[in-house]
C-alpha cells in the first residue's frame, strides 16, 4: 500500500489543476510527502511513547527499543519503502552517531546518560541509541527521493566533506580545545549561502536556501530531544533531579549535525552517480 502511494507521490505528471485548488493540493501533498520521509521517524517515537520505561514482560525498555527499531527498517526493507543501498547509508548514520554517543556518555565526560537497564547496551550505550541519528538519515534520504531533490550552486564536494569532518570532529575536541562549533557554522554559511535546493511538492518545481533547510530539521530534532528527555529515554545532568527543557543551544548543535548528514548523503550521491554512468 504504502510503495504504491510512494508511486504515486512521485509521479511528476501535470495535474489539471489552477488557483486556490493547485495551492491547496500542492499544500497536501508536501504535508503528505514530509510525513512519508518521516516513516522511520514515526514509528520509531511511537515505540518510545508506547513502551513504558519499566519494560514488557520482563524485558527491559532499551532493548525493546533496539528490537523494535530493527523491525521498522526491516519492514520499510521487506516493502519496498527503503533500497539496499539506503539501507547502507542509514547503517553508517548508525554507526557515526553510535561512536558519538559512546564517547558523550563516558564517565570522563558525562555529556548525558542512559540509566535504564538493557542486555542490549555496549560500553554503556542502548543499541538503539545509533538509530536516532540513522533517523535523521533516513528522513534526508527519504525526502531526497519523494521531492525529487536537486542542489543548485553545491560547493565543492571535498569542501564540503571537510567541513563535514570538522563538525564531527568538533563534537569530540570541544570538551579539550574548545568549542569552535561558530567558527564552522560561519564556513557552512559561506560554503552554502548560494546553494538553492529544488524540489517537488507535486508537479512543479519549487525552491528554498539549503541553509533554511538545516535550520529547520535542526529545530524539529530539537524539539524530539524534548520529547525523548521528558520521557526518560536519555537524561542530561541537569534533568537528573527533575525534567527541564534541553537547552536552546543544543538547536545549533543538531543544526551543524543536520550539515553533516546531508553533506555525506549528498556525497555518496555523488559517487554513486559517478560510478553509474549511463551508457
Amino acid at each position: 500500500m504504502l510503495a504504491a502511494l510512494d508511486r504515486h507521490l512521485t509521479d511528476a505528471r501535470a495535474r489539471p489543476l489552477a488557483g486556490w485548488r493547485r495551492a491547496l493540493a500542492e499544500f497536501l501533498y508536501f504535508g503528505v510527502k514530509e510525513a512519508r520521509a518521516c516513516l522511520f521517524v514515526a514509528l520509531f517515537f511511537a515505540c518510545v511513547f508506547c513502551v513504558p520505561r519499566a519494560g514488557l514482560l520482563g524485558i527491559a525498555r532499551y532493548d525493546l527499543l533496539f528490537a523494535a527499531a530493527l523491525a521498522i527498517q526491516a519492514g520499510m526493507i521487506a516493502t519496498r519503502l527503503e533500497t539496499w543501498d539506503e539501507l547502507k547509508a542509514v547503517s553508517l548514520f548508525h554507526v557515526v552517531g553510535f561512536a558519538l554517543e559512546v564517547f558523550k556518555t563516558s564517565g570522563a565526560i558525562g555529556s548525558w546518560s542512559y540509566p535504564d537497564a538493557g542486555i542490549t547496551k555496549l560500553f554503556g550505550v542502548p543499541l538503539f541509541a545509533g538509530f536516532m541519528y540513522a533517523a535523521v538519515g533516513s528522513y534526508i534520504i527519504q525526502a531526497w527521493r519523494l521531492f525529487d531533490l536537486r542542489i543548485r550552486h553545491h560547493p565543492p564536494y571535498p569542501l564540503a566533506a571537510g567541513i563535514a569532518l570538522l563538525i564531527y570532529a568538533n563534537f569530540f575536541t570541544h570538551h579539550y580545545i574548545g568549542d569552535y562549533r561558530w567558527y564552522l557554522a560561519a564556513c557552512a554559511l559561506g560554503l552554502y549561502a548560494r546553494t538553492t535546493v529544488i524540489y517537488r511538492p507535486l508537479d512543479r518545481d519549487r525552491r528554498m536556501p539549503l541553509l533554511l533547510a538545516f535550520v529547520l530539521i535542526g529545530f524539529f530534532i530539537w524539539l524530539a530531544e524534548n520529547i525523548g528527555t521528558f520521557f526518560g529515554v536519555w537524561r542530561y545532568p541537569n534533568q537528573l533531579g527533575a525534567w527541564s527543557a534541553v537547552h536552546v543551544s543544543k538547536w545549533s548543535a543538531w543544526s551543524l549535525l543536520v550539515v553533516m548528514t546531508f553533506t555525506i548523503v549528498a556525497n555518496l550521491k555523488h559517487v554513486k552517480a559517478r560510478i553509474h554512468v549511463p551508457e
